[in-house]
């Protein structure tokens, strides 16, 4: 197969955004990434594991060109010291270890220093996807249905059956394949849509390809690598480090937070006002998205915020019909906006591959995470998990 990762822009915003806050603050930090497939009936064969294999190596041959990182540097939040680290930097297949020894027949580690292991997060997942589907179906036919699917979106955007004020593509990791995101992303900006408003896109080469803004803050590996990496904190306080960290960075500036890594109940235990001043808004990633949004809108109104200048950022298995529900309960309530993935960059006459490549452990310890819904936690050790609950439980209840 022809190389699928093409330049190391190609990423989620988020990666910059994280990573450049960890190579001023946690440049020690080390992590263990780990693979993980949710399908139950989905299996990779050897040949498949072969050509991931190939196609990583490839990846690991890049570098950042002059001219992407001239588009990096002219993002407002990033720094030029950021700029010279990734001038240098190159991903190190040293650092990956793949084999078939799992029940889909792959099995994906990365160790090594956080600032490098976070990195291979997304172009991993995008070449996981990308070699199953090309490999497993006839990837013509399947194409061929994404682009029948993705008129059909674009025509109920433009007569008005679908209204979602902003919204942005997430689909990189869950992609049918490069092609595939770029004919979606390269759709949705050149029109213009009744009561809605196609934003960008969390992959960076196609928010530079196609002049729109590259969209993401953090994710839940900050949380959980800030919160929990270092041995001395308690980890029910995981939010409180994290956001402490992420405004010594960034100030006011791309300030939108995730509340679900240890739960959105404990989130809010240190979402107090000076947080909930700084960030710009919330990102919802698990749990009934209706009942946090109402939650969300009463934290604030207690905090003497009006919610109605903060953005609720929905994330979770979106399709549009779901997210123009949302749109319509709380439309007037507060600033509203959507990041959705696979049904824009995914969605074929076959199942979507259920994905995720998470940190496993910081600095030799276990982390976890314990999302807002059975399902979406990720940690190796049981024990690690109790103990994380133990510590929640206690926090919440003194």
């Amino acid at each position: 197969m022809e190389p699928i990762i093409t330049s190391l822009l190609e990423t989620d915003m988020y990666k910059f955004s994280m990573g450049q806050a960890i190579y001023h603050q946690f440049s020690d930090y080390k992590t263990t990434w780990t693979f993980k497939c949710r399908n139950k009936d989905v299996f990779f064969t050897p040949q498949m594991v072969e050509e991931i294999r190939s196609q990583i190596k490839s990846y690991c041959s890049l570098r950042f060109n002059e001219d992407e990182l001239a588009y990096l540097n002219s993002i407002t939040w990033i720094k030029g010291s950021y700029v010279d680290f990734l001038r240098l930097w190159k991903p190190r297949y040293e650092d990956f270890e793949i084999t078939t020894d799992a029940p889909c027949g792959l099995s994906i580690e990365t160790r090594g220093t956080w600032l490098n292991t976070s990195m291979y997060e997304i172009p991993t997942l995008a070449i996981v996807n990308e070699v199953y589907y090309r490999m497993a179906y006839d990837y013509d036919t399947l194409f061929r249905s994404f682009e029948r699917r993705l008129e059909d979106k674009i025509d109920k955007l433009s007569d008005g059956t679908y209204t979602l004020g902003a919204f942005s593509e997430f689909g990189l990791r869950r992609r049918l394949s490069a092609e595939a995101q770029s004919l979606a992303v390269g759709r949705l900006s050149e029109k213009e849509f009744p009561g809605s408003t196609f934003v960008g896109t969390s992959n960076v080469l196609l928010a530079k390809k196609f002049g729109i803004t590259p969209v993401g803050t953090m994710a839940h590996e900050w949380i959980m690598c800030v919160g929990q990496g270092n041995h001395k904190h308690n980890p029910a306080y995981s939010n409180w480090y994290a956001m402490d960290a992420w405004v010594k960075e960034y100030g006011v500036l791309n300030g939108i937070a995730l509340t679900d890594a240890i739960t959105t109940d404990c989130f809010l235990r240190d979402f107090k006002l000076t947080y909930a001043t700084l960030f710009s808004g919330v990102r919802h990633d698990s749990g009934d998205p209706f009942s946090w949004g109402d939650k969300m809108i009463a934290h604030y109104r207690e905090l003497g915020i009006d919610p109605k200048a903060k953005t609720l950022l929905f994330s979770d298995s979106l399709d549009f019909e779901r997210a123009a529900e949302l749109y319509r309960y709380f439309a007037g309530k507060a600033k509203i906006a959507f990041g959705i993935g696979t049904y824009i960059a995914n969605d074929t006459d076959e199942e979507a591959l259920n994905i995720v490549m998470k940190t496993t452990a910081c600095n030799g310890m276990d982390v976890a995470k314990l999302s807002d819904i059975d399902g979406k936690g990720v940690c190796k050790n049981p024990e690690y998990v109790e103990y994380l609950e133990r510590c929640i439980r206690w926090r919440m209840t003194h």
